[in-house]
């Protein structure tokens, strides 16, 4: 990063003001911790987070009725800790939700969500609160995303999926970025400026939506990618990842992927996902303050990601996976009168 007289000015001003919130003993980061089921790995989650060089956090914890020993976990380490703050649901409200409830309990001048099965290196929070009190241009900061499996060996990366526009002072170029399909959206997970992420609509009940709420944070402001592997995914067999993508079918029927994100929410009868996320994708333009020729450059990105990008091919097939899902349930009943007549023959 290159420091100018401007953004030194930025810095003390960044830094005055998070001073101000501090006087009320606030922290100066907030880390939300949504989980359901999280047993096998929440320790190890839990355990990096305390060992950050970064002491100055809180980290809220809310549990979406979880069936295994999560809440026994989480309760233990609640009472060593004062910063843990452990809440329950009283019924499974589904991610996005619960996603949106650990911010609205929290109080941090910056704010992270946490996954119960990441990890993070000790000086990620650190350097990332280094790099927001040091330019109020920059809404969210994360690192290089490196991938571990279920012992926590590291195993990959995802250095060839870099997008490079979004530092860049155009906010256009960083939407650009943001919707394309090059985005692996792990960077929801870095630490994001409170005011910025209260200017936005927050996590939809929608799928693919942290796509849509990191578009918007990076059309309010600048993002920042720490060049270092300090953020470790963890694949395994039971992530959202695995259990919804992992296997090709030829039609998807995406009503328990949803009930994922919306919990005990009514189904929907038809799902057009990327559909869902264009529209939230000219919202987003929308609602952030913008000029009219910023806003324009927008929708023009908009425009490459439906033509020249995959855009409209995946909005074509989600109508082309409804077709399917018609055929698949008009031919099983036919078929299940077919076996019954030969069973009784």
């Amino acid at each position: 990063m290159r420091f100018d007289k401007n953004s030194i000015a930025r810095a003390f001003l960044s830094t005055l003001g998070r001073s101000k919130e501090m006087v009320n003993s606030k922290p100066c980061v907030s880390i939300g911790l949504p989980v359901f089921n999280g047993e096998k790995y929440l320790k190890q989650a839990l355990d990096s987070i305390l060992a950050q060089t970064h002491q100055d956090f809180e980290l809220i914890i809310s549990d979406n009725t979880s069936t295994d020993k999560t809440q026994h976990i989480c309760l233990k380490y609640a009472a060593e800790d004062n910063r843990i703050r452990y809440y329950r649901n009283k019924e499974n409200i589904g991610a996005s939700k619960n996603y949106n409830r650990v911010f609205m309990l929290s109080s941090g001048y910056y704010f992270k969500w946490a996954a119960h099965d990441d990890v993070l290196a000790p000086e990620y929070l650190e350097k990332c609160v280094n790099v927001l009190d040091n330019d109020s241009s920059i809404s969210l900061c994360h690192s290089k995303t490196a991938c571990i499996d279920e012992k926590g060996i590291i195993v990959g990366n995802y250095d060839e999926r870099t997008l490079n526009r979004i530092s860049s002072w155009k906010p256009y170029e960083r939407f650009g970025d943001l919707i394309s399909q090059r985005n692996t959206c792990w960077a929801i997970m870095g630490v994001i400026r409170a005011s910025s992420l209260r200017k936005t609509a927050l996590q939809g009940d929608y799928l693919d939506a942290d796509r849509n709420l990191l578009a918007e944070i990076g059309l309010i402001g600048r993002i920042y990618e720490i060049p270092e592997h300090l953020f470790f995914r963890r694949v395994h067999p039971q992530s959202y990842t695995s259990t919804y993508y992992s296997k090709y079918l030829i039609a998807r029927d995406y009503q328990n992927q949803l009930a994922w994100w919306r919990g005990n929410k009514r189904r929907t009868r038809i799902v057009l996902p990327h559909w869902k996320n264009c529209l939230e994708f000219f919202k987003s333009v929308h609602r952030v303050k913008l000029n009219f020729y910023e806003r324009w450059l927008c929708y023009k990105e908009i425009s490459k990601w439906l033509l020249r990008g995959s855009g409209l091919k995946m909005m074509r097939n989600d109508l082309n996976n409804i077709f399917y899902l018609w055929r698949i349930k008009l031919i099983t009943p036919r078929k299940q009168d077919t076996d019954k007549k030969t069973a009784h023959a």
